[in-house]
């Protein structure tokens, strides 16, 4: 059930009258969780055990956590962490490692054909188990108690916006609010539904509409293509996963915001961003946010000296690589960025002295560019379908490469305009508030805004496509 069908707007309209009645809060929280379920379930049922499974394990280590002590509280966090990762490692990467156990044994002189592998990766694991675990490390650290009711926990786990493709939430930030008597206001309402509008025309129109198609162009004959086709297929590639996942992220808050609770922002103009580091404080925010406190901290951080520091930052990337799917591209991927973050901070060492030219606007443009150049590099690996064709794009990109001309001369103006106008868009919002600089606008501009964006939505002929991030 998507949230960019018909069947997705029929179903939320029903839970937003259900939500209207007159009824307890704490009837409110249980339609809420009942509706959760059933979004989940409809997408395949026998999989809401596993959401099940890792509620109720980590409603219950959590609880046991908060009366123990020592070795009996780690004992239970291990439960927590062992349940959810075991989860996720059988069904996103059990296939995957198979695979890869039956190539080293080839090397290795000895042929085996392992039995056809039937693994399903369930919708949005790699999201709630990662969202439900936070809450167990967070009991054992000592930063929270346990919630006081398993509903609020439970919602706080499945809570249909975000269940699927995040923001990852942290259960400080949202049990809280389950507890207080939240109540659905008129301008939350209007507002909400204008990030859903946005949401949708980021994804359906730009996406979907714009961009996809020169991506598939492009990435679907990769060997053949030429050194503008490289850099155009993967600059609209950057702006598709850009306009995709955001969008997501916009209509989770969006919808969030009509139920009267709220979501963290999971994406601050990304591509403005200077230097590596920054990249990832704008980019998925929440994700970054979850692999900084529960990963490269817990292996000490940069609290033991330059290497050490240069050995967690390329771990947690790596890690963070691997997360996003069960294939060396990714693996690779993460690798990349981590390389990249570890030659910025050494860069920034050697370079200290020289803070007030780097500070410098021409040379703070220059830096953002390069890093948006850089990361776009790096999208290639995330996109390619296999690694010679990742290796001859991003040789055409850095290269002069002939090739076969795949874009004409529309679709090269199309990406380069609307590649154009997100980072200008993103340069202006760097150091603002999105939310406050949208309700600054006159209403009547902005009510002509969301027309003209619905009416786009409703006129355009793209092909509907899932979420990119369906897909982690």
């Amino acid at each position: 059930m998507a949230f960019n069908s018909l069947t997705f707007l029929i179903f939320f309209a029903v839970v937003l009258l259900l939500h209207s009645l007159p009824l307890a809060w704490h009837a409110k929280k249980t339609n809420l969780l009942l509706a959760s379920y059933v979004f989940y379930a409809a997408w395949n049922p026998p999989f809401i055990i596993l959401l099940w499974i890792s509620t109720l394990t980590d409603w219950y280590a959590a609880r046991r956590m908060a009366e123990s002590t020592g070795r009996r509280k780690t004992l239970f966090l291990t439960l927590s962490v062992l349940v959810n990762l075991g989860l996720l490692g059988y069904f996103k990467y059990g296939a995957f490692l198979q695979e890869n156990f039956v190539a080293f044994l080839a090397m290795l002189g000895v042929a085996w054909e392992a039995p056809a592998s039937s693994i399903i990766l369930p919708l949005g694991i790699s999201f709630y188990t990662f969202q439900s675990m936070s809450y167990s490390i967070d009991v054992y650290r000592g930063k929270i108690r346990p919630a006081d009711s398993l509903l609020d926990f439970a919602l706080y786990v499945a809570f249909f916006p975000q269940l699927v493709a995040g923001p990852i939430i942290r259960a400080r930030f949202f049990v809280k609010q389950l507890g207080e008597d939240s109540k659905r206001r008129i301008v939350e309402l209007g507002w909400g539904t204008m990030l859903i509008t946005l949401g949708m025309f980021q994804k359906v129109v730009l996406a979907d509409g714009l961009l996809a198609p020169v991506v598939e162009t492009v990435y679907g004959a990769a060997s053949d293509a030429s050194g503008t086709d490289a850099w155009i297929g993967t600059l609209a590639f950057a702006g598709q996963i850009f306009f995709d996942f955001n969008g997501y992220s916009v209509i989770a808050v969006g919808l969030t915001r009509c139920l009267g609770l709220r979501l963290p922002w999971n994406f601050l103009s990304p591509y403005a961003a200077i230097g590596f580091s920054e990249f990832w404080r704008r980019w998925h925010v929440t994700l970054s946010a979850w692999l900084r406190d529960y990963l490269y901290i817990s292996l000490s951080g940069n609290r033991r000296g330059p290497t050490r520091t240069y050995i967690n930052l390329f771990l947690t990337m790596l890690l963070g690589g691997l997360w996003h799917g069960a294939s060396w591209l990714f693996v690779l991927w993460g690798a990349a960025h981590g390389t990249l973050l570890i030659v910025e901070r050494a860069a920034k060492r050697l370079f200290s002295s020289h803070r007030a030219l780097l500070d410098r606007t021409p040379v703070q443009a220059l830096l953002g560019l390069l890093t948006f150049g850089f990361v776009c590099l790096t999208w290639v690996l995330f996109r390619a379908d296999s690694l010679d064709a990742a290796i001859h794009l991003i040789g055409g990109m850095l290269l002069p490469v002939r090739g076969t001309v795949l874009t004409t001369p529309a679709e090269i103006a199309t990406v380069v305009s609307v590649m154009t106008a997100l980072l200008c868009a993103h340069a202006f919002m760097r150091h603002r508030n999105f939310e406050k600089t949208i309700k600054r606008l006159p209403w009547p501009l902005l009510t002509t805004l969301v027309i003209g964006m619905l009416l786009a939505i409703l006129l355009s002929p793209g092909e509907e496509r899932d979420f990119i991030y369906f897909e982690f």
